[in-house]
């Protein structure tokens, strides 16, 4: 198809056709065409994820400027992670009655409007606001960066651009571990939301410059769906805002806590019952609930639950020992280049049978880092991290392509029902298992630091000449804070440990899976050639 050709000037074959309703059409393009898709690939799967995880990585910086506390600003991701993991129960059937380009330019405007909203009116209920839209327009871009990169392969080899598109949004949190702080602090963070208006203005540009083919559009929405998401996403926003709060205020010590996980359970409870009883239901909970499926997730969210580590453990550690941000970009720099080898890997070595083994070695991967981070002290500083954090990077992006694959292959292979449901249960393994991956460690981080202290604090006694002097030194305050210290270096070495053992029995399990699996084909093999 001729760059300058439009699409209304073409007619489309009966093998351009897609193969999920309300996705686009595959026409042949020109060469041109298809470098033009790739470079909106980039642009828009880095404006996906890229706004968000600037503020991510410097939440309590923008906490400190808006004058809340860490743990009310924790809702800023919270309220990202919720949005973002329950938009796909609209957007799929958005996209089949409104076509592409409506929904995901009626996002983008949605997000820029916010955003304008918090340049000229900041507040917390306004940036709030931003990361809501955030989150519903980062899962529509996500979906088009693959659209896009599907335009560019030919069949034989389209599962690359699944591969490719999802692996291209995880390079957000890396590239923005590399923005310097002087360029986001400008007038109190507004420079930080100038980027993300600049991100999405640049991803519209880009979508109305090269637009994707026509898709065929017809009803698609059913009154009982907008139930459904009316309970799904408060119970989802409620679920995350207990999780990121909880281990700043504490489980036992917050009632709102338990209330919150309470009513998420009841309103996911209703939407289970009538997801349950419907003719076409959004969510398939027969199949969500199937062994196969509750595998895959529980394995999808066992490696999330370990790269956790990463964005908290290893940050944590270097924090506590008083490193900024901009001490972090050679680090960061390293991290982005393993997991683009990651990428380059996973690509190269893609097969029908080839994710559970890519799984498997990025779980070693992640286990061998996390070993390797387990000896920290409270001297250890970022290139002692470069190989430990380059195997977790690497192991990230070895794993994201290939298991969204690999439940994509099982979709195709049922039909475009089950694509919402799949859908779901990705985004919630990858999204939720974040950040339940983060409060899980981070309690276990807080729990260990207290019992180190303790430990520690039995053995300062005032005869001890060692501790008089550190304590003529220092003083009684100067000592505290350095036993604190040592206390919580201690933890984060458990925390460490916790996640290789954690990624090697994710390791394990997937290896035992496999060979029951060859096991199980050999068997029914000898039964046909015996029959």
């Amino acid at each position: 198809m001729s760059a300058r050709a439009t699409f209304a000037d073409y007619r489309f074959e009966a093998s351009e056709r897609p193969l999920f309703p309300g996705s686009p059409y595959s026409p042949v393009h020109h060469p041109l065409r298809r470098v033009a898709y790739v470079a909106v690939a980039l642009l828009v799967g880095i404006a996906a994820t890229l706004g968000n995880a600037l503020v991510t990585v410097n939440l309590a910086s923008v906490a400190g400027t808006m004058g809340i506390t860490v743990s009310d600003a924790t809702w800023l991701s919270s309220i990202y992670v919720a949005v973002n993991a329950s938009a796909n129960l609209l957007l799929v059937r958005a996209r089949v009655q409104f076509g592409i380009p409506r929904v995901t330019h009626f996002l983008l405007v949605a997000y820029a409007l916010t955003t304008i909203i918090q340049l000229a009116q900041p507040s917390f209920a306004t940036a709030l606001l931003v990361r809501a839209a955030s989150g519903a327009a980062g899962t529509a871009l996500t979906t088009v960066v693959i659209y896009n990169l599907l335009q560019v392969f030919p069949l034989k080899v389209r599962p690359l651009a699944i591969l490719l598109g999802i692996s291209i949004t995880t390079f957000g949190v890396p590239l923005a571990r590399l923005f310097p702080i002087a360029l986001l602090t400008v007038g109190e963070w507004q420079g930080l939301h100038l980027v993300e208006l600049a991100l999405t203005f640049g991803a519209i540009a880009a979508l109305w410059a090269v637009p994707l083919p026509p898709s065929d559009r017809s009803p698609a929405f059913e009154r009982l769906d907008f139930v459904t998401v009316a309970l799904v996403l408060p119970g989802m926003l409620l679920f995350c805002g207990a999780l990121g709060a909880g281990r700043f205020l504490w489980w036992t010590d917050t009632e709102w806590l338990g209330w919150a996980l309470a009513g998420a359970t009841a309103l996911f409870g209703m939407a289970i019952l009538i997801e349950r009883n419907r003719a076409r239901p959004l969510l398939l909970i027969g199949w969500i609930g199937s062994v196969d499926i509750l595998r895959f997730a529980a394995v999808a969210l066992l490696v999330r639950f370990a790269l956790a580590e990463q964005m908290y453990g290893a940050i944590g550690l270097l924090s506590a020992g008083g490193l900024g941000n901009d001490q972090l970009h050679p680090l960061f720099l390293i991290v982005s280049l393993a997991m683009l080898l990651g990428t380059v890997v996973a690509a190269l070595t893609l097969g029908m049978k080839s994710p559970p083994w890519q799984v498997l070695v990025a779980a070693l991967a992640i286990s061998l880092g996390a070993w390797l981070d387990s000896g920290a002290t409270n001297l250890t500083r970022p290139a002692q991290l470069y190989v430990s954090q380059a195997l977790l990077g690497f192991g990230a992006c070895l794993f994201i392509g290939p298991a969204l694959l690999y439940g994509f292959v099982r979709v195709l292979q049922l039909g475009p029902n089950y694509l919402v449901s799949y859908l779901v249960v990705f985004g919630i393994s990858q999204n939720v298992g974040g950040l339940l991956g983060s409060a899980a460690l981070g309690t276990y981080q807080v729990a260990r630091t207290r019992e180190h202290a303790a430990a520690l604090s039995e053995h300062l006694v005032s005869s001890d000449p060692q501790v008089s002097a550190r304590l003529a030194q220092q003083g009684a305050g100067g000592l505290y804070a350095a036993l604190q210290r040592e206390a919580a270096v201690l933890a984060f070495n458990d925390v460490f440990q916790l996640v290789a053992m954690l990624a090697l029995a994710t390791a394990s399990f997937i290896f035992i899976m496999i060979l029951w699996v060859r096991f199980r084909e050999r068997r029914q093999a000898a039964q046909e050639a015996s029959a």
